[in-house]
């Protein structure tokens, strides 16, 4: 059966929580499906530390006479990290083809079994990463991640406008880290004016999600509230 469907957690813009969005939205989506997260960030990988799974190592097994790797797995997600791979004390200092390669490889050689939705975590920019998880991985679909900057926001603009013409259809965006929420009452704190993001960057916001400390300690083993809406509005429209 292998993978149904692949989604892209993208932003051009660095910074802005993709990593952590891609996390707490497979932890949603697992509640209900079988779910893997592809790290595909070369230069900076984050999922195996979000998940705390820092020291392990995907263990890997020979099929039909080549080596692939067995995904490591939390709670019943499957995760497989270019920091698994990489030094953790040393930067990735890779050209374009080797960048690519490496891409394709981790992907390819991970032996997923069957899964509903595989998550990729991509990393910032609009360069040759993009370009392979395009030609080689060919997500079905793209979320993109932006914050009220207006950086970021002009950022994200740039990356709806790449995968435009790369043709993957882009679901929307999540609006991250938009507002605060009072320590005492839980209530909504608009510290400015908020941007219409719709009408900025011409995609529809599927969700808002707040600066607040529960997001930062991230746990497997529980869902955000945060990210109910957001589950459901994805799923209505990717059916």
């Amino acid at each position: 059966m292998g993978i149904k469907k692949i989604i892209a957690i993208a932003s051009a813009k660095g910074g802005v929580g993709k990593s952590t969005i891609c996390a707490h939205l497979a932890t949603q989506f697992s509640n209900d499906h079988k779910v893997g997260i592809l790290d595909a960030d070369i230069y900076g990988p984050n999922q195996h530390i979000i998940f705390n799974v820092s020291d392990l190592k995907p263990e890997i097994k020979t099929y039909n006479g080549a080596k692939s790797f067995i995904p490591i797995q939390v709670n019943g997600i499957a995760l497989n990290s270019m920091g698994f791979v990489l030094d953790k004390d040393k930067a990735a200092m890779w050209r374009g083809p080797m960048l690519s390669g490496a891409i394709k490889q981790l992907k390819e050689l991970t032996q997923w079994g069957d899964l509903d939705y595989l998550f990729i975590d991509m990393p910032p920019g609009t360069g040759d990463a993009y370009l392979t998880v395009a030609a080689e991985i060919k997500p079905d679909h793209v979320l993109l991640v932006t914050s009220q900057s207006n950086l970021a926001v002009q950022d994200t603009i740039k990356s709806k406008s790449m995968f435009e013409k790369l043709k993957i259809p882009i679901i929307g965006i999540i609006d991250n880290m938009s507002y605060s929420l009072a320590l005492d009452s839980g209530i909504p704190i608009e510290e400015f004016p908020p941007l219409n993001l719709e009408t900025e960057i011409g995609l529809k916001v599927l969700g808002r999600i707040p600066r607040t400390r529960e997001l930062t300690i991230f746990n497997p083993k529980k869902t955000s509230i945060f990210f109910k809406t957001i589950y459901n509005a994805i799923l209505h429209i990717i059916k």
